[in-house]
């Protein structure tokens, strides 16, 4: 309820709510990229977070400024930035490593663990640090329902338009995240606030899009197979390798 508020309120600010993780991620060799991935619960974007963090000789840091919720704004300058909402990630035990969550033990919330959909709350910022404007650098939909062919792992829109009926359709394959099973569907993979003002929000939405396409931001799909038979634990692994490819030959 807390968020659908927050939601409400970025809204009516004209500003865009965004149920998604941000990272800015950080190479060894020096090359780094703030990346947004968009997509409702169990597409896969704290899992791709997680398994490009387990790529340690070519990874230096994986900072995770947005975990679940936050809202992108248009500065003076006219660059989108984004703002955190919360200081914990808030993941089910079964789409993590097996093992990662019992590691952070001394410092993690465990919700109905012997239940299906249990969750783990792990703190992974401060407020100060998600609080603070990040320039994105490229905006990705967690697609968790497409299996990958030809290692066409990412792709991009060049068309504002076309960004927008992806993006608005939000779809997934459901991960007994909540009680729908199969291919569902949820406007702009958000329930907190988005679909409650549809009208304005779909305004402000495609003038974000159009505008990070202006302002040289990426927008495109990372598949994550999160969703697929098989792929539970891989996918999320060569769709974190995909993204850390994308930012070394950027």
């Amino acid at each position: 309820m807390i968020l659908t508020i927050h939601n409400l309120k970025v809204i009516d600010e004209g500003n865009l709510p965004i149920h998604g993780a941000l990272a800015e991620i950080v190479l060894k060799n020096g090359k780094r990229a703030n990346v947004m991935l968009m997509g409702d619960s169990g597409a896969g974007k704290s899992e791709t977070l997680d398994a490009l963090n387990r790529l340690s000789k070519e990874v230096s840091e994986v900072n995770i400024l947005i975990d679940d919720m936050g809202s992108l704004e248009i500065d003076a300058n006219g660059n989108v930035v984004a703002f955190g909402t919360e200081t914990g990630a808030f993941v089910r035990l079964d789409d993590l490593q097996p093992g990662y969550a019992y590691s952070a033990i001394d410092r993690s919330i465990f919700m109905n663990p012997n239940e299906t959909n249990a969750r783990v709350i792990v703190p992974y910022s401060n407020y100060k640090e998600i609080i603070k404007p990040t320039r994105i650098d490229y905006f990705l939909y967690a697609n968790n329902y497409t299996k990958v062919e030809d290692d066409n792992y990412i792709s991009f829109y060049d068309d504002h338009k076309k960004a927008y009926e992806v993006f608005a359709k939000g779809a997934r394959m459901a991960k007994g995240t909540t009680a729908e099973v199969g291919l569902t569907y949820s406007y702009f993979a958000n329930p907190f606030g988005a679909i409650q003002r549809k009208e304005k929000h779909e305004i402000i939405a495609q003038k974000f899009l159009e505008q990070m396409i202006k302002t040289n931001v990426k927008i495109g799909e990372i598949k994550t197979q999160l969703g697929i038979a098989g792929f539970e634990d891989s996918g999320p692994g060569y769709a974190a390798r995909a993204l850390l490819n994308l930012i070394d030959n950027q």
